[in-house]
């Protein structure tokens, strides 16, 4: 199997306050959009917007089956949100995105990540596989989804790490009950919420 490199460069806004972190993007003919959650299957932008707008489609380009890149980038960078992967390199152990069949290569380096984002109080993983790599390297407690536990980096520094649900559709979970797990870290990180 090839080594697949990560085909986006982390997203790390000025004055970013959260990172959230997938697995790894899926291969690049699932895309809707070239940036993170591309996938129109994946339900993170609608997740996002019934929680800031009321409305899941709010993302979506209307009549086209695609997520309209430069409105998420707006918000992400207006809300202090970075976004990121905890591998860098993979090898996809059969031919699909599913976290189960990814082999991690080379993780990404978080410690020189979250240099560039000072400011940054909060971890978030969006799936199992971003959570076991976040427990490996920080040799840290998993919390249950929808809890956080706190880390301490090497520097001192502390964080929250939250556990979040998949947004993909795979994870048996109705939108709206994902929404909710969401709206509470949102809330409590202080990322304002309508």
């Amino acid at each position: 199997m090839p080594i697949e490199k990560h085909p986006l460069a982390p997203f790390l806004p000025d004055g970013a306050r959260i990172l959230m972190l997938g697995s790894f993007p899926p291969k690049e003919d699932k895309w809707s959009m070239r940036f993170f959650y591309p996938n129109w299957i994946n339900d993170m932008w609608r997740i996002v917007g019934t929680i800031f707008y009321g409305n899941k489609h709010h993302f979506e380009v209307q009549g086209e089956k695609r997520f309209d890149k430069e409105r998420i980038v707006q918000f992400c960078t207006e809300k202090g949100i970075a976004l990121y992967d905890t591998a860098s390199e993979v090898r996809r152990l059969k031919d699909n995105a599913s976290d189960k069949f990814l082999e991690v290569v080379t993780p990404t380096d978080l410690t020189a990540l979250l240099k560039q984002i000072p400011q940054c109080k909060a971890i978030v993983t969006t799936g199992q596989k971003a959570t076991d790599i976040i427990v490996e390297r920080f040799a840290c407690k998993e919390p249950p989804i929808g809890s956080m536990e706190t880390i301490t980096l090497a520097d001192g520094r502390t964080l929250h790490f939250w556990r979040m649900p998949s947004s993909s559709r795979a994870y048996p979970l109705a939108l709206d009950k994902k929404a909710e797990y969401y709206r509470r870290m949102f809330e409590y990180e202080q990322i304002c919420v309508s």
